[in-house]
């Protein structure tokens, strides 16, 4: 059978395109692409490099604080919201336009609208019906609200960039890093903070010595936490927002100008017409306080093997749709060991063990391999040794602050070998990206204490834990 594409991929993000480039341009295949949406998928439009800029804008508050005890005198600095969203945005349509010259480069044509299945080889792209030899899902993920009264008040990550005014008081909710990030962004540029969150600690999954260094240090920057917290209604009065919150026994309301809902993302799988595919879907559990989303549950995902095949031999699928490991390299690492396997001749796996991940947090926090909770378990508590050291950075001696950052090593005592890393405080992710090798390579604890340390620094106490 003649074939419009051997190859179309749905969804334009991070895994899409790097598969799609590699078919088009490198193995000479005819590559289609649907998006409806800007390309570049959540991390370029709505997600790690706006969200990274906002970052950098909220730390200068503090560095005129800390110059003080470094000789500088005082200033009354004014930041500008519209300013900074105005920039935002331009930097995300560069890089939308950069995405698209990519495509075009790679041979790669772009269809601007959704796509979704008729058959197991037929789409429906637009108006157009269009047949494909081999399809690759790359559809992403999309930030979820609570199911109760009042949602519609409240923004997710996708909104917050678009704010025409920046809110003098926000309520986020959620543990985990999306939320995290915002919080100590909005607080960072003047916003009155409060967090809440259901548990008792964020970052669910984290080395526990992260959880708890992370809640003291953003409970010493000025950010209010409300930890046990059910949301149970928004109410708007006027220009407020009144939230009812059951909080350990009673029943408290805050209000607020904006709440921003970060409680998780769900892989967007409504649309896509996969019944019509027969391809299977592995249905999460259901949370009352959380809505299916096109008869989804949010914690849904495709099924696939280790080669991102799903049920359906010919149909392929990569990134937060398959939620295994949700972070952008690893889309485009499963997109391009998917080219590669199907249409290089080269058989390959993505490889999904150590996996470095970070959280732009103030300070910032970063991990690679095992938790110790993970070792204890793996291992046992014989096997499993800590190396840590809790210390004050040498940049807040003249600045004034307390602030601690934290180094982790866990080591398993049979084999000597460093299984996990962990770190909290400034340019925590710059640094775990070079552990994170040494790890990847099976290094050992005498590997690192062999390594000679760069003094004075931060990352030097990984060479000198005793």
């Amino acid at each position: 059978m003649n074939y419009d594409f051997d190859l179309f991929v749905i969804g334009a993000g991070s895994g899409g395109v790097s598969a799609a480039r590699r078919v088009g341009k490198e193995y000479g295949a005819k590559v289609g692409i649907a998006e409806r949406d800007l390309v570049g998928g959540t991390c370029v439009i709505r997600g790690c490099v706006p969200k990274k800029l906002m970052v950098y804008a909220s730390k200068f508050a503090h560095l005129y604080t800390d110059a003080l005890g470094y000789g500088w005198s005082p200033v009354t600095p004014e930041f500008d919201w519209a300013k900074l969203t105005k920039a935002v945005h331009g930097e995300v349509m560069r890089l939308n336009g950069i995405y698209k010259n990519m495509l075009s480069n790679s041979q790669v044509e772009l269809f601007e609208y959704s796509a979704s299945f008729l058959d197991p080889h037929t789409l429906q792209v637009g108006d157009r019906t269009i047949t494909a030899k081999k399809i690759l899902i790359a559809v992403g993920g999309e930030a979820v609200k609570l199911d109760i009264p009042g949602k519609e008040h409240c923004i997710t990550s996708r909104e917050i960039f678009n704010l025409p005014q920046q809110p003098k008081r926000m309520l986020v909710v959620g543990a985990g890093y999306i939320a995290v990030e915002f919080a100590g962004i909005m607080h960072g540029l003047g916003t009155e903070v409060t967090h809440a969150i259901r548990g008792e600690r964020f970052l669910r999954g984290f080395d526990i010595d992260i959880q708890n260094s992370l809640y003291d240090a953003v409970i010493q920057r000025g950010i209010k936490v409300l930890t046990g917290c059910h949301i149970t209604k928004i109410t708007k009065q006027g220009d407020a927002l009144l939230v009812d919150i059951q909080r350990q026994g009673e029943d408290i309301t805050v209000e607020t100008d904006a709440v921003l809902m970060a409680i998780g993302r769900a892989p967007l799988l409504g649309g896509l017409g996969l019944d019509k595919a027969k391809v299977k879907v592995v249905l999460g559990k259901h949370y009352e306080d959380l809505p299916k989303l096109d008869g989804y549950t949010p914690n849904s995902a495709i099924k696939v093997n280790s080669f991102s095949r799903t049920s359906q031999p010919h149909i392929f699928a990569v990134g937060d749709c398959t939620n295994r490991i949700n972070l952008t390299p690893v889309a485009i690492a499963e997109g391009r060991a998917f080219a590669d396997t199907e249409f290089g001749g080269k058989r390959r796996a993505p490889n999904h063990a150590n996996v470095p991940s970070a959280v732009f947090s103030q300070p910032e926090a970063a991990s690679v391999g095992l938790t110790e909770a993970e070792a204890r378990q793996k291992l046992g508590d014989d096997r499993t040794k800590i190396f840590k050291s809790t210390f004050r950075p040498m940049f807040n001696t003249l600045a004034g602050s307390q602030e601690k950052a934290l180094i982790k090593l866990i080591v398993d005592a049979k084999t000597d070998k460093v299984l996990g890393a962990h770190m909290v405080g400034d340019n925590a992710a710059e640094i775990m990206q070079g552990i994170a090798i040494a790890i990847k390579m099976g290094a050992t604890k005498k590997q690192f204490d062999a390594t000679v340390g760069i003094h004075p620094s931060a990352a030097e106490e990984f060479v000198t834990l005793r």
